[in-house]
C-alpha cells in the first residue's frame, strides 16, 4: 500500500481544499493525468494501479493526525479537519485506461474541495508503481552519499530550502529515508510540504497554493483577471497568512503587470516555478521598486526542478537584493540514478455548480513545452492576454 495516510500529501492541497469550501462550495472540477515522457504502460501496471486506488478507500484522518493538523495549521479552522476525518477516496470518481499507444489516461472528477485531494496521492502511486515495473531498485548507499553532499552544500552556504518531493518521489520508503536524514543533518531545511512526514519528524509543514487556484479563476472569471482575483480571494480566506504568491500560471510577465501595490505589500513574497530564475529576479525586484516596496523585505521561493548547485548560484545572485529560499523536490526524493518520472495532474475542466457548463482550464508556463490545455483554449488565452500566439509552446 503506497498511500498509508491521508496526510501523505502536500499541505497546499488542504489549504486549497478549504478555500474552495469557503468561497466556492458548489464548484466542480476534473483533473487529468499527463506523462510528459509518453511512457508506455502495460495492462499489468493498470491493474496494479487500480489495486492501489482501491486500497486508498481505507485511508482516513486519524484522531492524532487531526489534532496535529489543528495545532500546526492555525490558519485552517478545526471544522475543516473534522470534515476531512469523514472524507474517503472514491475509486468510482477515477477513470483509468490505456490507449492504442499504451499511453496512460487518468481522470478524476468531483466537487473542487474534494477532487483537489486526489492529485498528489495519485501521482505518488503512479511514480512508485512505474519504478517497480521498470525494475528500478535504488542503491541506498549511493542515494545517501549524494544526499549528504547536498546537505553539506546547504549547511556550508547557509542555504535555506524545503523538501517538495512527494508527487514524483521514487517511493514512500526512499522519501522517508530522505526526510529522516534531512531532519537529523540539514541545519537550513525549513520543513517539508508533506504533512505526514512533517508530523512524523516534527518538522514544519510548508506550502501555500497551487497553479490550479489560478487556473480555476482564469476559467471562471477570465484570464485577464485571474491573477488579481485569485490573490484577492486567497486573502479573503487567509487574511494575510500563507503569503507566498505563485507567479507563473499565465506567465510571469502577466503576473508582474497584474500585481497591485496592495498585494505586493501584503504578500510576503513570490514563488518562481518556471522560466529563467535570474531574469525573473531582476524583473521582480524592478516591479517592487516601481511599486515603492523594498525588495529586501520580500522573499522569492524558487521551485523549478532545482538541484543544489543551481540553487547556490541563484542564492549568490539574490544576495543583498532580495531574500530567497528554495523548494526542492525530485532532486531530493528521486535522485536514485534512474530517470525520474515526468508526470503531472492538472485541473483540465471546472464549473461553478452542477447547472453550469464545463469550462476548459489553461496553464501558461515560462518554460518551453509546458503549456497545459487544448491548443484552441491555449490560443484563446494567449490572445486574451495579448501575448504572441506564435509563442504557443
Amino acid at each position: 500500500m503506497v498511500i498509508k495516510s491521508i496526510l501523505d500529501t502536500d499541505l497546499y492541497k488542504f489549504t486549497t481544499s478549504y478555500a474552495y469550501i469557503k468561497l466556492f462550495p458548489y464548484a466542480m472540477g476534473t483533473f487529468v493525468f499527463k506523462d510528459r515522457d509518453e511512457t508506455e504502460y502495460s495492462e499489468d501496471f493498470v491493474n496494479a494501479l487500480k489495486e492501489e486506488i482501491q486500497a486508498m478507500t481505507s485511508v482516513a484522518l486519524a484522531r492524532e493526525e487531526q489534532e496535529y493538523m489543528i495545532r500546526s495549521c492555525r490558519f485552517i479552522p478545526p471544522i475543516y479537519w473534522e470534515w476531512l476525518s469523514s472524507f474517503r477516496f472514491d475509486p468510482e470518481k477515477i477513470k483509468i485506461s490505456l490507449d492504442e499507444n499504451k499511453q496512460l489516461h487518468v481522470e478524476v472528477s468531483d466537487f473542487m474541495y474534494k477532487v483537489t485531494l486526489y492529485e498528489v496521492p495519485l501521482l505518488a502511486i503512479i511514480a512508485e508503481i512505474r519504478n517497480k515495473y521498470l525494475g528500478h531498485i535504488p542503491n541506498m548507499e549511493q542515494v545517501c552519499n549524494r544526499l549528504a553532499e547536498k546537505v553539506r552544500l546547504s549547511n556550508e552556504h547557509k542555504m535555506l530550502f524545503s523538501e517538495f518531493g512527494t508527487r514524483r518521489r521514487f517511493s514512500f520508503n526512499v522519501h522517508d529515508s530522505v526526510i529522516s536524514y534531512l531532519n537529523e543533518n540539514a541545519h537550513y531545511c525549513a520543513g517539508t510540504s508533506n504533512c505526514y512526514f512533517a508530523m512524523k519528524y516534527n518538522m514544519k509543514p510548508m506550502g501555500t497554493h497551487p497553479h490550479e487556484w489560478f487556473m480555476f479563476h482564469g476559467a471562471q472569471f477570465g484570464y485577464k483577471h485571474a491573477n488579481y482575483m485569485a490573490l484577492e480571494n486567497w486573502v479573503n480566506v487567509y487574511d494575510g497568512d500563507l503569503g507566498t504568491a505563485l507567479s507563473d500560471t499565465y506567465t510571469s510577465d502577466i503576473f508582474l503587470s497584474n500585481i497591485s501595490r496592495k498585494q505586493a505589500k501584503l504578500f510576503d513574497g513570490v514563488r518562481c516555478d518556471s522560466g529563467n530564475e535570474f531574469e525573473f529576479t531582476d524583473r521582480l525586484i524592478a516591479r517592487y521598486q516601481e511599486l515603492g516596496v523594498d525588495p529586501t523585505t520580500k522573499t522569492i521561493i524558487f521551485s523549478n526542478a532545482l538541484d543544489f548547485e543551481k540553487a547556490l548560484q541563484i542564492q549568490d545572485y539574490c544576495k543583498g537584493r532580495i531574500r530567497c529560499s528554495f523548494g526542492i523536490g525530485t532532486n531530493l526524493t528521486n535522485d536514485t540514478g534512474f530517470k525520474p518520472s515526468n508526470i503531472v495532474m492538472k485541473l483540465a475542466y471546472c464549473k461553478m455548480n452542477v447547472n453550469q457548463p464545463w469550462k476548459e482550464c489553461v496553464k501558461l508556463s515560462d518554460d518551453l513545452g509546458k503549456h497545459m490545455g487544448s491548443s484552441n483554449e491555449v490560443k484563446a488565452c494567449l490572445y486574451e492576454l495579448d501575448l504572441n500566439v506564435d509563442d504557443d509552446k
